[in-house]
């Protein structure tokens, strides 16, 4: 068994997928998808689904790695929007060289700002440094970065 991948369903796949791909360098993994028909229906629990969209290969990963699907539903349903304490899936993250540096890119490239870049001493692992934010279509991202406390060699 393994992971396979995370979908975010965007009002602009072509938009978000340019997002991930500057700010956090995930690679388009070919081909772009078009579906339709009674097959993604049943699959979906929806009548007359149509989408669009692709796969991103993550950061860390080779081409066999778990992907963010990003689709484009010919018909989407709206939200109240996601906060960090809200039931379900609420945020993804990445580990980043630079936590200030990635953050500002991302505002760069159309993020939200949600909360503030913190900085945590966690015992017996390190410190962690980390924020949470939106991407442009308000989906949480949490990035982070750990200095690790080194083992003492006694």
């Amino acid at each position: 068994m393994k992971y396979v991948h995370t979908n975010i369903a965007a009002r602009d796949w072509r938009l978000l997928a340019d997002f991930y791909t500057k700010v956090f360098g995930c690679r388009i993994k070919p081909p772009e998808r078009s579906y339709s028909g009674k097959w993604l229906d049943r699959a979906t629990g929806l009548s007359g689904a149509c989408l669009e969209g692709t796969h991103l290969v993550l950061p860390g990963y080779g081409d066999d790695g778990p992907t963010l699907e990003i689709y484009t539903y010919k018909e989407m349903a709206g939200t109240g929007g996601t906060m960090a304490n809200h039931q379900g899936f609420t945020h993804i993250a990445f580990e980043v060289g630079d936590v200030r540096q990635t953050f500002d890119l991302a505002l760069k490239h159309g993020g939200q700002m949600l909360g503030e870049v913190t900085e945590k001493a966690v015992p017996g692992i390190g410190t962690l440094v980390f924020v949470y934010f939106k991407d442009p279509e308000g989906n949480i991202i949490e990035i982070q970065s750990w200095d690790r406390e080194q083992e003492s060699e006694n």
